[in-house]
This record gives structure tokens, sequence and C-alpha cells, in this order.
């Protein structure tokens, strides 16, 4: 019996669960041990289970996500301290200025 077109998407599916799985497999890791306190481990064990996935899945979701937003925060930084060294900065009485317009009838613009 040939299969049918549903049973071809069915296997190319499949396949590519087992490759992505297969690449997932073969990434080194390393193991990490943490004390965390009781309420987020079990906050851990909750998501764990509402979304039917491991804690080590949980928390590799967790971590990748906060080293991504510190990346962000580091090049934000990193691209003030550039604007700073250029000049390119507003004084403090101009940003006083505008945030007291905020509660006026007619708040200014933002300075720049």
């Amino acid at each position: 019996m040939l299969p049918t077109q549903g049973d071809e998407q069915a296997i190319s599916l499949k396949m590519d669960f087992i490759t992505q799985e297969t690449v997932m497999a073969q990434l080194e890791t390393k193991v990490f041990t943490a004390h965390v306190p009781l309420p987020l481990a079990e906050k851990v064990d909750q998501l764990a289970a509402r979304l039917e996935q491991s804690r080590g899945w949980i928390i590799k979701q967790a971590l990748s996500a906060w080293i991504g937003r510190e990346e962000e925060r580091s090049r934000l930084t990193r691209e003030a301290l550039a604007d700073v060294d250029t000049g390119q900065v507003i004084d403090h009485q101009s940003v006083q200025v505008w945030a007291d317009s905020f509660d006026t009838e007619n708040p200014l613009p933002v300075p720049r």
C-alpha cells in the first residue's frame, strides 16, 4: 500500500523532529548545580507539569531568556556610554523641565 499525502506529512514531521532531537543530543552540555529557594522550585515544578516539559527544559528556557536580557542591557549600556563619549547627551535641567510639563495641559516634546 502506498503512503497517502497525510502519511507523507506525518513521516516528514517525524523526521524533522528526529533531526532536531539528534542535533540537540549532539550539542555539548555542562551540568550546573544550584540551590534554589523552595517557592521558586515549586513554581518550576508547576510550570513543568502544566507545560508537560522537564524541569531542565524550564530552567534552560529561563536561563536563556535572562542571559538574552542581560546581553541586551549590556549592549544598551555600551551604546549609551558611546553617546556620552561623543557628547550626545541631554542636560538634567532640560529633562526636568520636560518631566514637569507632564502635569500641564501642554506637555513639552521630548528634549533632543
